[in-house]
């Protein structure tokens, strides 16, 4: 059956999909970022190894420029598969961020955690002795919403002290870190000066996305509220992109199909996801398909494209006339009262 299936080679373009969620306190921290950084010895910038490019902010460029930097791809467990090719993938990543050092990290627990956070903890501890100071080193935890930042300081904490108390909360969904933190110990020194000190930052998003297969790669990897794109829609986007890579990914849920609702239509009968009088609930179901990706249970891979020339062409698309902050925050308005009329529309059907 999958041999004759013949996946989509593309997936449309919607035009009234969001652009953006720059929220308010996404501004507020960034603003406060700044003031920090002054003060602050060393940053960890967190990107989700899924969406490499995706997650990568240049907001954050800008305000970090000339501060010493550790980049960080977390959930590197879910976009692997183990082939041969990722680690020549992972050379390219690090060509791209030469000559910050590039860590890559997998777990989103502490136990599993724990074994990929050394590598990272003796990088600080690099860094924080070429400082020669006599005071403690003082970090600052960065990053787009939800790709691991408070789980990463959770593990260092645990890992560099041994306190597994958390000093973050976590969540599933983006949005639960909104304040910076209070300095959190991560790495008891012989000294003092030998300890380092970090603040957990709330995630802050691109005030613009021009490509509309970008904000799909975000939302899909949980970097956006699941209420400000259509779950069905992320589904759909799920689904393109499993058939790319093999169709028998969801071989448990449905044969192989172009049609999401299709899919989703069985998969409510299937899981119980019912509304009234026995109608499939597609958005209930839909939402459980593309945590099933998340949680690495439907296929294990990247989204963006990684090769030599990729990151350079993603920053010709950013600097192409982005809209500023003030501009960026209308458009977000404009697009959220968009999705809630035709939410409200599709409901009275």
């Amino acid at each position: 059956m999958a041999a004759s299936f013949i996946p989509r080679a593309i997936f449309p373009t919607l035009d009234n999909l969001p652009r953006s969620y720059f929220l308010g306190h996404h501004k507020s921290a960034l603003d406060k970022m700044k003031r920090l950084l002054s003060s602050t010895d060393l940053v960890l910038e967190v990107r989700d190894y899924r969406i490499p490019l995706s997650s990568r902010n240049p907001l954050l460029d800008e305000a970090i420029e000339g501060k010493k930097r550790i980049i960080i791809y977390t959930k590197r467990d879910l976009g692997s598969s183990g082939s041969k090719e990722e680690g020549l993938r992972d050379d390219i990543v690090r060509e791209w961020n030469y000559p910050d050092p590039v860590h890559f990290v997998s777990g989103g627990k502490i136990p599993t955690l724990k074994k990929s956070a050394k590598a990272l903890i003796s990088s600080i501890q690099s860094a924080a002795r070429d400082r020669d100071a006599l005071t403690p080193t003082t970090m600052l935890i960065i990053g787009m919403p939800n790709v691991g930042k408070s789980t990463l300081l959770n593990g260092l904490r645990f890992q560099g002290t041994g306190n597994r108390k958390k000093a973050a909360i976590t969540g599933g969904q983006p949005g639960i870190t909104r304040r910076i933190s209070e300095v959190v110990k991560i790495i008891s020194g012989a000294t003092e000066a030998e300890s380092v000190y970090t603040r957990d930052t709330p995630g802050v998003f691109v005030p613009y996305v021009n490509d509309p297969e970008t904000m799909l790669k975000l939302a899909l990897c949980n970097c956006v509220k699941d209420s400000i794109i259509s779950p069905v829609t992320v589904a759909d986007y799920c689904l393109f992109r499993m058939n790319l890579i093999d169709p028998l990914i969801y071989a448990n849920d449905y044969k192989p199909t172009n049609d999401i609702l299709e899919l989703l239509t069985t998969l409510a009968r299937k899981l119980g996801r019912l509304k009234e009088e026995g109608v499939p609930d597609l958005d209930a179901a839909a939402i459980w398909f593309i945590q099933a990706w998340r949680d690495g249970k439907r296929g294990k891979f990247i989204l963006d494209d990684v090769s030599p020339e990729a990151l350079q062409k993603r920053i010709d698309e950013e600097s192409a006339a982005p809209p500023s902050m003030t501009q960026a925050r209308k458009i977000w308005k404009h697009d959220m009262l968009q999705a809630a009329r035709m939410k409200a529309s599709s409901s009275d059907r």
